[in-house]
């Protein structure tokens, strides 16, 4: 996701692959024809190289290929890229701007630097899914928050400002992503909230800002987080006595919000979606993913298209989440086959036919 954002946005985003298995995402259900719906989606403008780094001569291409590269990011357990010769010491030494990014489940250091994770786990760590309610059991997030929020975007922020420093000062440097550090750095509101464990704003806690359910077993979400919105609500509802009861808390929360959670009880989710269409109070259906692709916001803002791959047929896309008076995202390439620009790459970096050929005789690549 780091590097879709890049591409996106322009960069010439070389993808280096493994020439047997390449990506593993290529091979995660639901499959397209012969690769993953997923891996098409997200590997859209980027160039696949297939190349074994286990060998000598496939150390070498890669070195030489982060001659001219601006940035180099890679996703490996601390230490691998050391045993494999390619880590940000050994770059440098060859290409002193390099800005070399590694994306972890821990971090390079700490008592954790060397364990296995994925995103239920920098979620359970950082306290996340504990907010996170289903009844008194907490509930996975269908959206990976850590992946997602901690390594993706902290990455693609990060390398953005060091370009901006290498641009203006000739220098490289290195980046050490933690998922689980992006987690909690960004749990702001959970931080502040330290000394209010009753207070519970934002998961559920507040009559004003939470999720009532409909007679027809659908859903409503208010966050009428400010006065003025929760004045506008209660109004509409017909229940001026509740616009005292604006931020409460405890048992007083919880008699409010039951007062609230029988008056939406009352009638269907159409009915209230109707009545409260053109009032600006912070409500909305709570929609399936499904239903939200449909959303009127959604397609205004041409945030979901189909685009047709060359071999993979019709593939479901997101649009590019940042629009820009001088830059219009478009496609310029499909997600690449296996090592589909291998031979364009290679030619590009100085090696010959002969050579290209030479390699693919030795599964190099």
């Amino acid at each position: 996701m780091c590097t879709l954002h890049l591409a996106d946005m322009g960069a010439d985003v070389t993808k280096i692959e493994e020439p047997v298995t390449g990506d593993y995402a290529r091979s995660i259900p639901p499959m397209q024809r012969a690769n993953s719906s997923f891996f098409l989606a997200v590997n859209r403008n980027k160039r696949s190289v297939t190349l074994d780094l286990t060998k000598p001569e496939g150390k070498k291409i890669f070195l030489k290929l982060s001659e001219t590269a601006d940035v180099i990011i890679e996703s490996f357990r601390p230490g691998v890229v050391s045993k494999l010769g390619i880590d940000y010491d050994t770059v440098k030494n060859i290409n002193s701007k390099i800005i070399y990014c590694s994306i972890t489940g821990y971090g390079q250091t700490g008592p954790y630097r060397d364990k296995a994770g994925h995103d239920i786990n920098y979620c359970s760590y950082t306290g996340v899914i504990k907010q996170v309610k289903n009844g008194e059991k907490p509930s996975i997030p269908n959206f990976q928050i850590a992946d997602i929020a901690g390594g993706s975007l902290n990455a693609a922020m990060a390398i953005l400002a060091a370009l901006v420093y290498q641009k203006t000062t000739g220098k490289g440097q290195y980046m050490d992503i933690s998922m689980m550090d992006g987690v909690l750095a960004h749990s702001a509101t959970a931080l502040v909230n330290l000394s209010y464990p009753d207070a519970d704003m934002l998961t559920g806690g507040l009559p004003c800002y939470t999720i009532y359910e409909t007679a027809d077993s659908g859903f409503i979400a208010l966050g009428a987080l400010e006065f003025k919105f929760w004045k506008l609500f209660c109004e509409t509802i017909k229940r001026n006595e509740l616009i005292s009861s604006h931020l409460v808390f405890g048992k007083d929360a919880e008699k409010i919000y039951e007062k609230v959670a029988e008056i939406f009880r009352a009638n269907t989710l159409a009915y209230w979606i109707e009545l409260f269409k053109e009032v600006d109070c912070c409500i909305s259906p709570v929609l399936s993913f499904k239903e939200s692709l449909k959303n009127e916001q959604v397609v205004a803002r041409n945030m979901v298209f189909n685009h047709e791959h060359p071999s993979e047929g019709n593939v479901l896309q997101f649009g590019l989440p940042a629009k820009s008076s001088e830059y219009q995202f478009s496609i310029q390439r499909s997600a690449p086959l296996l090592g589909e620009q291998t031979e364009e790459i290679l030619s590009a970096a100085g090696y010959s036919s002969e050579e290209i050929e030479n390699f693919r005789t030795k599964k190099i690549i």
